[in-house]
């Protein structure tokens, strides 16, 4: 095993706090995130981590490490950055973050026209609906559905996140179409599961709010899932309107309830300052700005 990727790995674990959850941050298993901390802790002849049942947590000299090994990376990624500003060309690895749904409809596409602009350009992109830590990640950029934005990141505006509700028209044959939010709640529902408190969409009813309805038929954390359910008629569905697009452009989806769709979010494109140098991050955030700015 790398000596540098241990050192990784067991940065992750401390940082994360489980070897489940810096599995997710390196992209391995959690066995394989075990075996690595195993291995350098036999290396080292010393007791890194002290694992319970319940509880994990790092010893003395598994904090000494932890801060020599994070200097190390740290001095590792700008040397890296040092020599890739140097060349003026606009290639290596680009790593970064999307919101789900944004990325497999939105970011996924535009990646992969960049990609045939910059062949030396090679690009991950990692979805989830979780908030990476640009300062603590290794992710040079991120999209971010928020207005909230941390100190020492940049930030692009991109048109925002505008929610859709529709169903299919045979749905609508034989279900009476919804005129409010009330109403919904005798209807078959279908619902994202990153729809939590922290990330509502609450319907426009006058100067009400109201939430989406909870008793969902099909619950999915995948916006095309929900997509193909509505198209098959089997619900009334709320996504984004360029998920929802090509659907309604063919007829396969009506849109209904256009006064009660939830207000618009902020969508931005943020990176680390200290990374605003870089050939490949500047090439890829003036290909975005410019390819979603309007018409």
């Amino acid at each position: 095993m790398s000596k540098l990727r241990q050192m990784e790995v067991f940065v992750a674990v401390v940082e994360a706090g489980s070897f489940a959850d810096a599995a997710v941050r390196v992209d391995m298993s959690a066995v394989m995130v075990g075996r690595h901390i195993q291995s350098l802790e036999t290396a080292l002849n010393s007791k890194l981590i002290q694992r319970t049942t319940r509880r994990q947590s790092v010893t003395g000299e598994g904090r000494l490490f932890y801060e020599e090994s994070k200097k190390a990376l740290e001095q590792i990624k700008y040397a890296w950055s040092r020599v890739e500003a140097s060349t003026g060309k606009p290639g290596g690895l680009l790593r970064m973050t999307a919101p789900m749904t944004l990325g497999v409809t939105l970011v996924g596409p535009l990646v992969n026209e960049f990609m045939q602009l910059y062949p030396d350009v090679q690009v991950e992109l990692i979805l989830s609906n979780d908030v990476a830590d640009l300062h603590e990640s290794s992710f040079d950029l991120g999209f971010r559905i928020s207005e909230l934005i941390e100190v020492n990141l940049e930030s692009r505006p991109l048109p925002p996140y505008r929610m859709v509700i529709c169903a299919a028209p045979g749905y609508l044959q034989t279900h009476q179409e919804p005129q409010t939010p009330e109403q919904l709640y005798q209807h078959r529902i279908l619902t994202h599961t990153s729809w939590t408190n922290r990330f509502a969409w609450p319907l426009q009813h006058g100067n009400k709010t109201m939430p989406w309805p909870d008793h969902a038929v099909l619950r999915s954390n995948d916006g095309q899932v929900l997509l193909q359910a509505a198209i098959a008629g089997n619900g009334i569905l709320m996504q984004p309107d360029f998920l929802v697009a090509e659907a309604l452009a063919k007829g396969e989806l009506v849109t209904i309830m256009d006064a009660c769709a939830p207000a618009p979010k902020p969508v931005q494109m943020v990176y680390p300052r200290s990374k605003k140098a870089l050939p490949k991050l500047n090439a890829f955030v003036t290909f975005i700005v410019e390819r979603l700015q309007p018409a």
